[in-house]
């Protein structure tokens, strides 16, 4: 009997080791998202003025893919792409949906579908997502984390004046106040808990896997352009490239010397545009938001570098995956444009590093051109972390990319903007290769802003309510965008570019008689893409507005 016992325990005691280390066999995750940052705004992806040695290294010591895009144009439709791994028209929650994520689909998340496979979770920084019903006031998103330290909708440059949660921070800026929840969230010890974070473990467990997603606000203009450069604040952010000489981007044209719109006037209506994006209408103003970019950029370079030397302390480096990107890109008065949500490369395209040191292939430090978009981020996540795809997810796996086994997962892309509001972008819609590019545009007949803030002051209603409320119509209006032109809505303007010869996409190919062939491959893949990215389930939404959370909702 006390043979049968003791085999019994020694049986329990092998068995928990076994399950210990085949849990700390699984690769630990850090994905950080970055927001507003186009491609060619670090050293890495040749930008020569922002200082971004760590993120550099990163880049030099992993996979850089260098022709990566996002899905839409826009935050919150893209965030909540990458973490459903689904195309906007499919998920179907933007700003102006009248929606948020169902608990349903929420559940089909990476970082859900990752805890439930036994990861540790933890969400640091911005979310931008409506998760559940309710949205940002449902709590679920931040129930779902063993680890938050995070508010809804934007941080601004100091986030303590917006969110309460990050009170308990020593520092006052963003991107350090972010550190600090890093820091925080890989303490393995119980000492010097970070004041405000919600741990639903008192610490984390060493032998369970993790995955962390640093979710930016910077460098997007909700925080440079609150910057206050303050005398407490860090040099980078007062004094840092205040002394160099900062170019204009490639084909910048200041507002007044506008004499030709890159779009028709009454497709894409500059006049409408939120005053948050107006600033690179002159050179004096594109230059301060640059620097003050720039600034910020090098400010999450060294968080990466803290990152990288902290895993290292705690001796878990080696088996810790880093992925960096971001959610879009933003104009800075090239071709005279400003804001985002459109389809051309400044908006779409990405940088993109996956760093892996288990993966010892000769592709260590490759930069790579396959076409490869946001939403397969969370499909290569969970195939390095051996775990099942949900079939919901539409991202391709990348990970054969990183190791050599495959050279392309995909012919085109297809990228989107739903966000058509009194804010004057229009829909668009483009497929690409790696040689052209196809854009389409629909009839733009949304109310314009000018008009609302018009009547706002007339009726003496605040114009942030008009603006920005969504109703009950406004989730009718948009289900039209996003079936319309799957059945049967043509273009009242479209545009082909040659990528390969003009990659700023300043001349517009569509009439060109050598080109129609071209033109109508591109067409047949639109036509393929849209179908693909639409899917045949319905979304899983809840509805989102003014009315369903009103005293008087029906």
């Amino acid at each position: 009997m006390l043979q049968k016992t003791s085999f019994i325990c020694l049986y329990i005691l092998f068995s928990l080791i076994f399950t210990e280390a085949k849990a700390q066999d699984k690769p630990n995750f850090v994905f950080i998202l970055t927001d507003d940052q186009s491609y060619g705004m670090m050293g890495c992806d040749g930008n020569s003025i922002t200082q971004t040695p760590n993120i550099d290294q990163l880049a030099s010591e992993g996979v850089f893919f260098t022709n990566a895009h996002i899905t839409s144009g826009i935050c919150t439709p893209s965030r909540i792409s990458i973490l459903l791994s689904q195309h906007e028209r499919k998920h179907q929650v933007n700003f102006n949906s009248g929606t948020s994520v169902s608990p349903e689909a929420w559940s089909l998340s990476y970082p859900m579908v990752m805890k439930k496979a036994g990861y540790y979770t933890g969400w640091i920084g911005k979310n931008h997502a409506p998760i559940g019903d309710g949205g940002y006031e449902s709590g679920l998103m931040d129930k779902s984390f063993d680890y938050w330290y995070a508010g809804h909708g934007h941080l601004g440059f100091y986030p303590k004046d917006r969110h309460k949660i990050f009170n308990g921070a020593k520092s006052d800026t963003q991107v350090e106040v972010i550190n600090e929840g890093i820091d925080d969230f890989l303490n393995d010890s119980n000492e010097d808990r970070l004041a405000g974070a919600v741990h639903f473990l008192t610490k984390r467990p060493k032998n369970q896997p993790f995955v962390l997603s640093i979710s930016l606000n910077l460098p997007h203009a909700a925080g440079t352009s609150s910057m206050k450069l303050k005398p407490e604040d860090d040099d980078i952010y007062k004094t840092l490239y205040r002394d160099k000489d900062v170019p204009m981007p490639p084909n910048y044209v200041a507002k007044k010397d506008i004499k030709e719109p890159k779009l028709p006037a009454d497709l894409l209506r500059a006049e409408d545009r939120q005053e948050s994006y107006n600033s690179s209408y002159t050179p004096e103003d594109n230059r301060e938001r640059i620097i003050r970019e720039s600034q910020a950029i090098t400010g999450i370079d060294r968080l990466v570098g803290n990152l990288r030397k902290t895993l290292k302390e705690q001796g878990i480096e080696k088996n810790t995956i880093i992925i960096f990107t971001s959610d879009h890109g933003l104009f800075h008065g090239e071709q005279g444009l400003a804001g985002k949500a459109l389809c051309y490369e400044v908006v779409t395209h990405v940088p993109l590093i996956i760093y892996n040191p288990s993966q010892n292939t000769p592709l260590k430090g490759a930069r790579l051109d396959a076409l490869v978009q946001s939403i397969d981020i969370p499909a290569t996540m969970l195939s390095l972390a051996g775990i099942e795809r949900p079939s919901s997810f539409q991202g391709k796996d990348i990970s054969e990319l990183l190791i050599g086994k495959k050279k392309e997962v995909r012919e085109y892309v297809f990228t989107e903007n739903l966000w058509s509001t009194q804010f004057g972008n229009p829909r668009c819609e483009a497929v690409q290769n790696k040689e052209w590019k196809y854009i389409r545009y629909y009839k733009n007949q949304t109310f314009p802003a000018s008009k609302k803030i018009e009547a706002a002051n007339f009726f003496g209603i605040k114009i942030n309510e008009v603006l920005y409320a969504v109703h009950d119509l406004d989730m009718a209006i948009y289900h039209d965008f996003v079936e319309a032109p799957l059945k049967g809505e043509q273009p009242v303007y479209e545009e082909l570019y040659h990528l390969k010869s003009d990659p700023y996409e300043l001349h517009n190919l569509l009439s060109g008689k050598s080109n129609q062939a071209v033109l109508a491959e591109m067409r047949q893949a639109w036509k393929e893409e849209i179908q693909k990215a639409r899917g045949t389930e319905p979304a899983k939404v809840l509805r989102y507005t003014k009315e369903s959370h009103s005293a008087g909702s029906y």
